[in-house]
C-alpha cells in the first residue's frame, strides 16, 4: 500500500513592525533547504493581502515531524512579524485546514464598486449685480 503525499502549509500574517514578506526574504531559503532535506516532493510560496504562505508537499507525516522539529525551521517560526496571532501551520494548501488546492479570492458582489452618495447641489452666486463697496 503506497502513501499518499500530504501538502502543509505555514501561513505567517504581517505584525504591527514587520511585514511577512519580508520575514519570506529572511527564512525563505533555510525553509526551502530543510524542506529538501526531508524528502519535499514540491514546494511554493504564495502572497495573500495579509500576509504570506509557504506551501509543502512532503512523502508522509514522518517528513513533515522531522522538518518541523528541525532548528532552523523552528527559528523561522519563532521569528514570525507577530508571534501571538501572526502564524497558522496547518495540513492542506493556502489558506484553510484540509484544502487540496489553494485558496482563491471570493468574488465581490456586483461590480465590487461603493455605492455613492448623490452629488450636492451646487451653491451658484451671482456676482453680475452684486453692488462694489467700499
Amino acid at each position: 500500500m503506497s502513501v499518499m503525499a500530504e501538502w502543509w502549509s505555514i501561513e505567517v500574517f504581517h505584525g504591527e513592525s514587520q511585514a511577512a514578506s519580508r520575514w519570506q526574504d529572511s527564512y525563505s531559503e533555510a525553509l526551502i533547504e530543510s524542506a529538501i532535506a526531508n524528502r519535499a516532493i514540491e514546494w511554493a510560496w504564495a502572497e495573500h493581502r495579509s500576509g504570506v504562505v509557504f506551501e509543502v508537499c512532503l512523502p508522509d507525516d514522518a517528513s513533515w515531524e522531522a522538518f518541523r522539529r528541525l532548528p532552523a525551521v523552528q527559528a523561522a517560526l519563532d521569528a514570525v512579524p507577530d508571534p501571538v496571532n501572526g502564524l497558522l501551520v496547518y495540513r492542506g494548501r493556502g489558506g484553510g485546514a484540509g484544502a487540496r488546492s489553494p485558496r482563491r479570492p471570493r468574488p465581490t458582489a456586483g461590480a465590487g464598486a461603493v455605492e455613492l452618495p448623490d452629488p450636492e447641489r451646487e451653491r451658484v452666486l451671482d456676482l453680475t449685480s452684486a453692488e462694489a463697496v467700499g
